[in-house]
């Protein structure tokens, strides 16, 4: 197995609502606003090269929506998906699997381009697209909290392409058609979040998604005020984290944008972050 991070791009989201109920005051040490409050954030995915199979962990926001849409998010950087991909010597017809962490737009955007002026495709050709059957519904049939972050464009072509699939989930951990992998389901941030946890060498390493967005929103409180049930991500960062750091799994954060990965451990005040670095020094 070998693994790439893919930088997709940066964009901008207002620092309290990240946050949730914990004040500016403390969130701003680890990560600093500008003048109208936005904090920086990556959408950085995953690229896994294991046997045959070239498997690609969330897609980030893609480039198809209005200029419009684009103005809330201040997008930056000279990242994209394509690009990140490609300077590996990889194409986008060498992805076999796109598997997706849940179908809000900065997770799943990148996954569907624009053809024409109403039209849209699969810019993944060869791939099976993996969610679960549980979030799906619930992202096809949406909240009104949520309805602005399941964007139809994003969602419906790939049910249309033909290329969908579903992981089983039995229970908060289920293993499925990846030999090295297994995903951990979350409830707290929108219902059926899947995390990939995969068996790397001796390492557990786990895609982050938004259970932990960042080194920031470690303590426990820090909870993002976008989460649909705050108090089940409450519970589920307290378990997960414990055995993170009895275990020493390794963090991957697709949000955090100056940290790839973190390690956390025990401590008087509750679990904290351990040690940051690159994927690469591990691999």
């Amino acid at each position: 197995m070998r693994l790439y991070p893919i930088e997709t791009g940066n964009f901008k989201l207002d620092g309290g609502a990240m946050f949730g109920v914990v004040p500016k005051s403390i969130w701003k040490r680890t990560n600093p606003a500008d003048n109208n409050n936005m904090c920086s954030w990556s959408m950085r995915c995953l690229l896994i090269e294991d046997g045959e199979r070239l498997m690609l962990v969330d897609t980030g926001m893609g480039d198809k929506q209005t200029e419009k849409f684009f103005s809330y998010y201040y997008l930056f950087g000279d990242h994209s998906l394509q690009k990140s991909i490609e300077a590996l010597g990889f194409s986008l017809d060498d992805i076999t699997d796109v598997i997706l962490t849940h179908l809000h737009f900065d997770h799943c955007g990148g996954a569907i381009a624009r053809m024409g002026e109403k039209g849209f495709r699969t810019i993944f050709k060869n791939a099976t697209y993996w969610s679960n059957e549980r979030h799906w519904k619930w992202a096809t049939e949406p909240n009104r909290r949520e309805r602005a972050s399941f964007l139809k464009e994003n969602i419906i072509p790939i049910e249309e392409s033909g290329q969908l699939k579903f992981i089983n989930r039995t229970g908060d951990i289920s293993e499925n058609v990846f030999p090295n992998i297994d995903f951990l389901f979350a409830d707290g941030h929108t219902d059926s979040q899947m995390l990939p946890m995969l068996n790397y060498k001796d390492k557990k390493i786990v895609f982050m998604a938004d259970l932990l967005p960042s080194v920031g929103h470690i303590p426990l409180p820090y909870v993002m005020g976008y989460d649909t049930r705050p108090l089940i991500t409450l519970s589920e960062k307290e378990k997960f984290l414990t055995t993170a750091a009895d275990e020493g799994y390794i963090l991957f954060l697709e949000h955090d944008i100056q940290q790839e990965c973190c390690t956390v451990k025990h401590t008087e005040k509750g679990v904290r972050v351990d040690e940051t670095f690159q994927l690469d020094n591990i691999l």
